[in-house]
């Protein structure tokens, strides 16, 4: 079970970003996939380096696919 996490918006968001801009160059024929690849260099480098990790009592790999899941389900609903 995953466990209960209360993320800063700011970073849900990010992930949720993160998910609209690889789904977008996933897609057949992307529109300007440069661009889109530097936006996702861009959102991974600020999701890896947020201050949340910096947190003494964050346990990582089960948070951050909490955090996967919370950024999906923001991503959904825009």
């Amino acid at each position: 079970m995953a466990p209960t996490v209360d993320f800063p918006h700011d970073l849900v968001r990010l992930q949720a970003d993160w998910y609209r801009t690889y789904d977008a160059l996933a897609a057949p024929y992307p529109a300007r996939p440069t661009v889109l690849r530097h936006r996702l260099q861009v959102l991974s480098a600020r999701l890896c380096w947020h201050p949340y990790w910096s947190r003494q009592d964050v346990v990582v790999p089960a948070v951050r696919q909490e955090l996967r899941r919370q950024g999906r389900a923001l991503e959904r609903q825009w």
